[in-house]
């Protein structure tokens, strides 16, 4: 047990480490000007993939008795609540530079693109990880996370719809065989909201709850980030406003080109019944390099994530069953921006029953 709590703590200093790294870089590139206002992307889709090369890929699971010392360690915890001070601190400084500079166009385009992944990885992912916990804290955390990125409703979608509906067309966030990049994108984006008010009134009915009621949280979420918005507008101004909404925008459209890689192509068969066979292993694309691994909380093993979608990101696992992207992500999302590259690449990787499965 000794020796597995420090393989634990030596792991937490590691991620750490690179959990906050892309952070790190949105600060070089807010105390830039030029091209230095491109450090976070240019930190996330060229050094990164580099090193996911170089350094390959981590394979090793925790085995039983490193896995139960490391689930309850709070510091893995304390990882991820330590993200809001720091997203929201990141953000503050990036309105107040974009009234106080006078940025010419090539450089408001490198701080919304560098901006916009860091509210995609250290807000959105993060709040992926905290609204499926169980206490109310950490949900009311990831909700906050979500505001800035302009997707509340991704926490009802995704906890209530995606997992249901994964692997099937009737989930907007499931990419399908051949279906590129930017038709993607309109789906899931309008789809998963659609999906997100449906299932709201289905919680409502369940419970016995009328449509205007303080536990309709769509309803709340239709307020509150109209109210982020306008507060930013009186605050700074309209151009600073249109700036957080762009911010906002590339910080949901890189979750959903991480949606489009994580499930491309991937269905579950429908059985007889006329139900789906439950989420296996093999209904998510895996990526086992190490950099992207530790930058995303382990989102990359995500198909553990989807077979037991309450396990904290410290002990998930991975399966050989599950199927592996040649790349981690960061190179994957570059190659699916050029769609045939990406059909070329991929296409001869989804297992050929589940390209002939029709729904």
């Amino acid at each position: 047990e000794i020796s597995a709590c420090l393989v634990g703590s030596e792991m937490c200093i590691r991620d750490s480490l690179g959990a906050y790294s892309v952070p790190l870089a949105t600060a070089l590139s807010l105390s830039q000007e030029g091209w230095g206002l491109y450090c976070t992307v240019i930190y996330v889709f060229v050094i990164v993939p580099i090193a996911d090369w170089l350094f390959g890929k981590g394979k090793r699971n925790l085995d039983a008795k490193e896995a139960q010392a490391k689930e309850p360690m709070r510091v893995f915890d304390y990882m991820l609540y330590f993200n809001i001070p720091l997203v929201f601190a990141l953000l503050g400084w990036s309105l107040w530079n974009f009234t106080t500079i006078e940025y010419d166009a090539f450089e408001k385009m490198g701080l919304v693109l560098s901006m916009g992944v860091l509210l995609a990885t250290n807000a959105i992912n993060v709040a992926h990880e905290l609204g499926h916990r169980k206490g109310l804290f950490e949900r009311t955390l990831s909700k906050l996370l979500y505001m800035p990125c302009l997707y509340m409703h991704f926490y009802i979608e995704h906890n209530f719809g995606h997992h249901l509906n994964v692997a099937t067309d009737k989930d907007g966030a499931s990419a399908r065989y051949n279906q590129n990049l930017y038709f993607f994108w309109i789906r899931s984006v309008t789809k998963q909201y659609a999906d997100a008010w449906k299932k709201q009134k289905e919680l409502l009915k369940k419970s016995n709850t009328r449509f205007f009621s303080f536990k309709n949280d769509m309803l709340w979420y239709a307020i509150i980030q109209p109210i982020y918005l306008i507060t930013i507008y009186y605050t700074f101004s309209y151009k600073t406003m249109l700036f957080a909404t762009a911010i906002g925008v590339v910080s949901f459209l890189f979750l959903e080109t991480i949606n489009y890689i994580e499930h491309y192509g991937l269905r579950r068969k429908k059985l007889s019944s006329g139900r789906y066979e439950r989420v296996k292993e093999i209904h998510s694309w895996n990526s086992d390099y190490n950099i992207g691994r530790i930058i995303l909380y382990e989102l990359t093993r995500h198909s553990d994530h989807h077979y037991k979608s309450g396990k904290k990101y410290q002990i998930l696992d991975r399966f050989k069953e599950s199927p592996q992207l040649p790349f981690g992500y960061p190179a994957s999302i570059l190659i699916s921006f050029i769609p045939p590259l990406w059909f070329k690449i991929m296409n001869s990787r989804v297992p050929k029953e589940m390209i002939l499965e029709k729904e």
